[in-house]
């Protein structure tokens, strides 16, 4: 079911001339979780050439090929979105890396090189790059904490969690919170506690903490950036957006995606 994404389907008619799977094309795809600055490397792969297309992002694919199937409704929550994508995925290993390559996109409209933002996990990425040679990817990591931090600023509409009750401190909040001692340590948990002293209301801090757990719950970036590793550098570049600013972010981007042409 793919009749939200424009000029791309998923049905078994017979492909046109000016049709191709995406599974066949030269992909770039952005590999990271949210507040990693994918917008950063999506821009530098865009800005230099205005050729580059951009295909539907994460969020457009997931609403039309997982969440409109499972759930017959669009849901906006995170966690509910979480749990329907891992339903998918029980049926589905690939997750997002097979949905994806699923699909026939019209050239004409996309091109042969389009750039996808993006992929996460382990069992994505490495479905993705040992299911479709012709992909190259872009990693982009960052501390979980740091996650955080970027998530409160950046008033994304998407980024919606149910806070839930809280009762006590933020700082007891945050420790009830399940997988958070997983995630955190407890010197981060007393630093993101402490964040409300700086303007953040503490529900937005507790949301914002659920996402980044909910996350680091369904997908493991820290393994799907070492599987990256193991390619060969024209196919992964691999970024930490923490000690590189968005500059030098985007100036490796450049400078790798023109030496991998």
């Amino acid at each position: 079911m793919s009749s939200e994404l424009p000029f791309l389907r998923a049905d078994a008619a017979p492909t046109a001339p000016h049709e191709r799977r995406l599974s066949q094309l030269p992909l770039t795809v952005l590999v990271g979780v949210t507040g990693v600055g994918k917008s950063t490397a999506l821009a530098a792969l865009t800005g230099a050439d205005a050729g580059v297309r951009v295909l539907p992002d994460r969020r457009e694919v997931t609403d039309a090929v997982m969440i409109l199937p499972l759930a017959g409704a669009p849901v906006r929550d995170r966690e509910e979105r979480f749990r329907l994508t891992a339903q998918y995925r029980q049926t589905h290993p690939g997750g997002m890396a097979q949905a994806l390559g699923s699909l026939l996109a019209d050239t004409g409209h996309w091109g042969v090189a389009p750039v996808f933002d993006g992929l996460r996990g382990l069992d994505e990425v490495s479905y993705a790059a040992q299911s479709f040679p012709a992909w190259r990817f872009v990693a982009l990591g960052a501390p979980d904490a740091v996650r955080v931090r970027r998530l409160l600023g950046r008033a994304d509409a998407f980024d919606q969690v149910s806070g839930g009750q809280r009762s006590g401190t933020l700082r007891e909040s945050l420790a009830d919170l399940k997988g958070a001692a997983e995630v955190f340590t407890p010197e981060e948990l007393d630093a993101l506690a402490d964040l409300p002293a700086q303007g953040f209301a503490p529900g937005d801090v507790l949301a914002k903490v659920k996402i980044v757990v909910s996350e680091r719950r369904n997908y493991d970036p820290a393994a799907a950036e070492a599987f990256l590793r193991t390619l060969p550098p024209g196919r992964a570049l691999a970024l930490d957006t923490v000690a590189l600013d968005p500059a030098a972010v985007a100036q490796a981007v450049r400078a790798w995606a023109g030496g991998a042409a």
